[in-house]
């Protein structure tokens, strides 16, 4: 009886505040005489507190206010019987009570009420205008945010250290630099410049605002730095793609024995820092089991192409991951595996994950040619059916994927159905129509662009235009855009350059092209190959392998694309022994697989000189199946040198693998008439016309 008594006497005001700071911090004392009261919810305390008949002062209401952030599951009904309670007794006179009722109202997402809690309130403390500013940025109401802590200053008021680090990222993602140095100077006069959190922020602000000697001064200037503090450090550096400042940053921090997180592992992989040591030291310091840290390894062996381990990791993870499997889904969509990517992208449905914008947008990109229709079009359904229709994002990959079907009318049509139409879903439409040869649409669409104004054309619509001039031959429009890169500096751009080197080559203007291509102070590998080819098409064979020469003697490594305009130069040049040394350096040298371009050009080449036998052993030893070109590139050179018995034979291959080629019967056709097959002329002709051509239509072979 003496204990319960006891009990009795001390269940005031003071245990029930003990009851609830221990549900603020996640602990209720176990040794509490009321089990239910120490495992039950605040409210549930509280409304044991008010049948004790205990009554409640503002002290109580605040801290009650601050448990109940964490809980509270039907949030609205039993917020709004507090509020009435705090009316009624007139407990929201306390500015401070107010202030923890309306960071309550923040925390849980209702900005709108917050904010007529704080119009309501006669009195305002320093505390009040930092918790809605601070609300505010939480709730992705950062201009708003900003606008009030202008209003906090006017009327007199000093941040606190939380308001100015709420403040600063909006500042960076934004590129409000001047804001943000404002911020910061506040920060300096007020002495919170010391805080090392605001530090912290201020020096991930500069770093993504590319101002990154500031945020190393700033780091310098520290003399006891957390793990966060080199965290932001190390980030700074990996967003500005600086790898080796990133390490040496990490170097000190493990010289210096400071912890190391998962945000650190996660901030060098964003930098491309070898991932395989870093994946060891994962294993060594104990977060194998971070699942943040393991998407991270996945996406790092996923981005370079080691598929097998990306695979194994992400099957020994404990968790399923939408980031992991979306990378992996689209590294084997951009290797153009798309049964694979496809099976993943069925075990994503199957695990229910909501696949994003750029989970989708990430497959899309492996169609890249029309044998994945079929698989682009599912895609493009699902897209229509789980409401990715709507995103822009997801439009412009539909865009890209059906301008590689040449598909212009649905091009066209999915960007006339966009809400809105930024310059990038522009430039998208625009490439695509020139990607699908049908660069008078693009000047169409172009126009219309201009006519909805507020947009001005970018050096990506502009690369785009050139290479529609390209293909219309149109030299005076070209050079209009050549001054329009030149007013607003794109020539600085290395493959607006390549696109102008090509457009002038193209259009029979080599001097005009070497002159742009000797602007360049750094040609890179693309814009060597517009020159190289360039001289090729105006028939300078001899200068466009000097250019190759030379592109070599600068140290830069060739790709197919090269090797294409190298051949090609041979090719036209008839420098047989040359060619044939190309060619097997392509493969031997620089372990370049040849596609059925270059193989169309080899054999065009060995045919042209009369070496028949070689180019049919080629043809047979190669890694892929020979198309109509490779074919068609031989019977040509069949014509030029009368070779009856072997273009008969290719015919054959050619009818079997295409009879609807109108080119095959013109070749044919031509062939015959060489050797004044009248005859054999005129059946061929009939054959053509029962199969739907009228003699006009044509196929180039090369």
């Amino acid at each position: 009886m003496r204990i319960t008594k006891h009990i009795t006497v001390n269940r005031d005001l003071s245990y029930f505040h003990s009851l609830l700071k221990s549900c603020i911090h996640g602990e209720i004392s176990s040794s509490s005489s009321s089990s239910s009261s120490s495992s039950s919810s605040p409210i549930t305390i509280f409304r044991d507190l008010l049948r004790s008949s205990l009554i409640p002062n503002h002290f109580t209401m605040s801290i009650f206010l601050q448990a109940t952030t964490t809980s509270l599951n039907s949030f609205k009904l039993q917020v709004k019987q507090v509020q009435t309670h705090l009316t009624k007794s007139g407990l929201d006179q306390f500015v401070y009570v107010k202030t923890s009722l309306l960071d309550l109202y923040l925390k849980k997402g209702c900005v709108t009420t917050a904010q007529m809690l704080f119009d309501e309130m006669p009195e305002r403390d320093t505390v009040v205008w930092n918790a809605l500013i601070c609300g505010y940025s939480r709730n992705g109401y950062e201009s708003d945010a900003w606008k009030l802590f202008i209003v906090m200053l006017q009327q007199g008021f000093s941040p606190s250290a939380t308001t100015l680090v709420n403040l600063l990222p909006f500042c960076g993602q934004c590129g409000f630099v001047s804001q943000g140095r404002s911020v910061h100077g506040i920060a300096a006069k007020s002495g919170l410049e010391m805080d090392s959190q605001v530090k912290n922020a201020l020096i991930s602000f500069y770093s993504k605002c590319a101002e990154l000697d500031s945020a190393e001064v700033l780091f310098r200037e520290m003399k006891d730095k957390s793990t966060v503090s080199w965290n932001t450090m190390i980030g700074a550096y990996s967003q500005s793609g600086l790898m080796e400042e990133a390490i040496t940053v990490f170097k000190n921090m493990f010289e210096k024995s400071v912890e190391i997180s998962p945000v650190t592992i996660i901030n060098l992989l964003s930098a491309h820092v070898s991932h395989e040591p870093l994946h060891c030291l994962v294993v060594k310091s104990g977060m194998v089991n971070d699942i943040s840290v393991v998407t991270s390894l996945v996406c790092a062996y996923s981005r370079c192409g080691y598929l097998d381990s990306a695979e194994r990791l992400y099957a020994s993870a404990n968790q399923d991951s939408i980031v992991g499997l979306t990378s992996i889904v689209s590294s084997y969509a951009e290797k153009g595996d798309m049964d694979i990517a496809v099976v993943y992208f069925s075990k994503m449905r199957q695990l229910c994950m909501k696949i994003d914008a750029v989970a989708l947008v990430g497959i899309l990109h492996g169609c890249k040619n029309s044998s994945h229709i079929d698989i682009g079009m599912s895609l493009h359904g699902y897209a229509i059916k789980s409401g990715l229709c709507r995103k822009t994002l997801v439009v412009n990959g539909l865009i890209t994927m059906y301008s590689k079907f040449d598909d212009v009318e649905t091009v066209l049509f999915l960007f006339q159905q966009l809400q809105e139409t930024p310059l990038i879903s522009w430039n998208s439409v625009i490439s695509g129509c020139v990607q699908s040869g049908r660069a008078s649409t693009a000047f169409e669409v172009f126009h219309q662009m201009k006519l909805s104004g507020g947009l001005l054309p970018d050096a990506i619509t502009i690369a785009s235009l050139l290479a529609g001039c390209s293909q219309l031959c149109c030299l005076n429009l070209g050079k209009e855009l050549h001054g329009y890169t030149l007013r607003n500096n794109f020539e600085n751009e290395n493959f607006v350059c390549t696109a102008l080197i090509d457009m002038y080559a193209k259009c029979g203007n080599e001097v005009q092209a070497e002159s742009v291509f000797k602007s360049i102070k750094a040609p890179c590998t693309a814009t060597w190959n517009s020159m190289i080819s360039g001289y090729s098409l105006s028939g300078l064979q001899n200068r466009a392998l000097s250019c190759y020469l030379e592109m070599r003697e600068k140290g830069l490594k060739p790709d197919k694309i090269t090797f294409l305009g190298v051949l090609s130069a041979c090719t036209h040049g008839g420098f047989v022994d040359e060619g044939k040394i190309y060619f097997r350096a392509m493969i031997k040298e620089f372990g370049i697989s040849p596609c059925l371009q270059h193989y169309a050009l080899m054999v065009g080449l060995l045919g042209r000189a009369c070496l028949f036998t070689e180019a049919l052993y080629l043809i047979w030893k190669m890694d892929i199946k020979p198309d109509s070109a490779v074919w068609g590139a031989l019977l040509s050179a069949c014509i030029i040198h009368r070779e009856l018995e072997v273009g008969e034979y290719i015919a054959k291959k050619m009818f079997m693998l295409d009879y609807k080629n109108g080119g095959l019967y013109v070749l044919m056709s031509n062939l015959y008439a060489t050797e004044a097959m009248w005859d054999d002329v005129v059946r061929v002709r009939k054959m053509m016309k029962d199969n739907g051509y009228d003699g006009y239509l044509g196929v180039s072979q090369i």
